[in-house]
């Protein structure tokens, strides 16, 4: 398989030169049309159904807001053993993350379409083909499940219904339950996809607020629990039972989890084909997300302190908000209530994450990057990407009910973030590329300065390189050696390079033609893929060789 844009790709009487016989393939596509035909798959979005800028806060926020700031202020206090430390590094990657944004809010105004990191990699390293765009859709579709916030949305609910299930069967069927109905809504009703992720983008505001309100009481002595005394000598590093003494590693795994707790910023430039006014949309509504998202995260995090004990909150695992509900409201219907709020919270995750990664899904297969991409590609019989977002089901569903319960499926999910850093640090340097660069002619309508978009890759640098340190404590405490999943992550992406060397040089070659995807948009901005199979010339020594790879 194979695609050119269709400002480079040859002209037909060109290719009719170039190839001893090229055959338009008589294959039809999931809608029935007839591939290399004059009239391919054709995909269009009616005003109506674009996304403004409320829409695209509430997609960034949702995606941002999971289930990190409600589970991961445990294993932080864990690690440093230190509250003035927590609250530093929570403010400290709220800035790095602003750095992110910048960088990809120079890419997406120049490049407004949809699929993020693709676009800016393919425009970045463009030799060999289809290199960089392969490795990362690999990621994107083997790693880009809903599978921790769909599980998280399972034991919210249960907690909420008095059950105590960390990771039980009953909490993995309402997870499954959880992301079918997120596909069915976005595949059959998208209109309400978008209006129910704004709802409970509101919702995770409602409940931030109320933890940060709640915590401000609890600082004025309204609390079910003695003080916790948190705020004592708060930058003195203790180690009691359960938090403190992990040392250097300790502390960059703790900044890992605080720079995840903060993914999703980048949501938006995923779908900016469904933007109205792109431009303009993503360069408001992400740094007020962003900014907004930070601000509330440290004061979710000097809340918790303020109500929960030290060993109380390091041993609390993924349950820290229900934790803190209890404490400040008791046993109670109200208290239940709360986790409630939190696991619609987590399903508003669900929605986001499957709205934007679908888009990419789809946009890969346009390019006949993946397997059946005719089919992926589909926009039928919903005028939805309801093919893409299938896939996405498949992908979490297969990782919420194959891997056992415990330190299995804890792998998995951890692995689910590590390759990211690996992408982010190449977009990075793609960026310093261009602007220094004075062949590539870069322009865009936002200018990050380069201090900046260096902060951004050493960061990048840092996340990548530091699971790879041994731990002071135990190799192998979370249940598998500490090296595992950075390893494992880092073979994803080389796996990338294999299917990259497998769909552009042995498939061909075994099947004597190359499948090409090309991509015109007509007088009306609609686009149109037309597929096509292009036979190989035999060498003179007789081995096959692609013509247009």
């Amino acid at each position: 398989m194979d695609w050119k844009p269709s400002s480079t790709s040859k002209p037909r009487d060109a290719v009719d030169d170039a190839v001893d016989s090229e055959t338009e393939s008589e294959v039809l596509d999931s809608n029935g049309v007839r591939l290399g035909g004059e009239g391919g798959p054709r995909y269009t979005l009616p005003e109506s159904r674009k996304i403004g800028i409320a829409g695209a806060v509430f997609l960034i926020l949702n995606k941002m807001i999971g289930t990190g700031i409600f589970s991961t202020p445990s294993s932080i206090f864990a690690s440093t053993g230190s509250v003035g430390i927590c609250l530093l590094l929570w403010a400290v990657a709220g800035l790095l993350t602003l750095s992110g944004l910048s960088v990809y809010l120079e890419f997406g105004l120049a490049i407004p379409l949809s699929g993020g990191e693709k676009n800016y990699l393919e425009r970045v390293f463009k030799k060999p083909p289809f290199l960089a765009t392969s490795v990362f859709a690999v990621q994107m579709v083997t790693l880009g499940f809903s599978a921790g916030n769909s599980l998280a949305f399972g034991r919210y609910v249960l907690l909420a219904a008095g059950y105590h299930s960390p990771d039980g069967w009953a909490a993995r069927a309402i997870a499954v339950l959880c992301i079918s109905f997120v596909i069915i809504l976005h595949s059959t009703r998208p209109e309400w996809g978008l209006r129910l992720t704004n709802i409970l983008g509101v919702f995770k505001v409602i409940v931030l607020l109320l933890i940060v309100f709640a915590g401000f009481a609890a600082l004025a002595g309204h609390r079910l629990v003695p003080d916790p005394h948190n705020f004592d000598n708060m930058w003195t590093i203790e180690k009691g039972d359960g938090y403190g003494g992990g040392g250097a590693y300790a502390y960059a795994t703790a900044l890992l989890q605080v720079v995840y707790s903060y993914k999703g910023w980048e949501n938006a430039n995923y779908v900016l084909g469904e933007l109205k006014n792109p431009r303009r949309t993503l360069s408001i509504a992400a740094p007020l997300a962003v900014v907004g998202v930070t601000i509330l995260y440290v004061l979710a995090n000097v809340a918790y302190f303020a109500a929960i004990p030290k060993a109380d909150l390091a041993k609390s695992e993924v349950i820290v908000a229900g934790l803190f509900f209890r404490n400040i409201f008791g046993e109670s219907a109200a208290a239940r209530s709360l986790p409630a709020l939190v696991a619609f919270s987590n399903i508003g995750n669900v929605l986001a994450v499957s709205f934007a990664h679908s888009r990419v899904n789809q946009e890969l297969a346009k390019e006949g990057i993946l397997p059946f991409s005719k089919f992926w590609a589909s926009n039928k019989p919903f005028n939805t990407p309801a093919a893409s977002l299938f896939l996405h089901w498949i992908v979490t569903v297969i990782v919420l009910l194959v891997p056992p319960p415990g330190a299995a499926y804890n792998f998995i999910v951890n692995l689910y973030t590590y390759p990211g850093a690996w992408i982010n640090g190449f977009v990075a340097g793609g960026l310093i590329y261009l602007r220094l660069s004075k062949t590539e002619n870069w322009s865009s309508p936002w200018r990050t300065y380069l201090p900046v978009t260096v902060v951004y890759l050493c960061l990048n640098i840092f996340l990548a390189l530091t699971p790879f340190i041994p731990p002071n404590s135990d190799w192998n405490a979370d249940g598998y050696p500490y090296y595992a999943f950075p390893l494992v992550g880092t073979g994803v992406l080389l796996f990338g390079a294999v299917y990259w060397a497998l769909w552009t040089k042995v498939w061909p070659w075994l099947g004597g033609y190359v499948v090409t995807a090309e991509k015109t948009v007509d007088e009306h901005g609609i686009e149109v893929i037309r597929y096509k199979r292009v036979a190989l010339q035999k060498a003179a020594v007789g081995e096959r060789q692609p013509l247009l790879l």
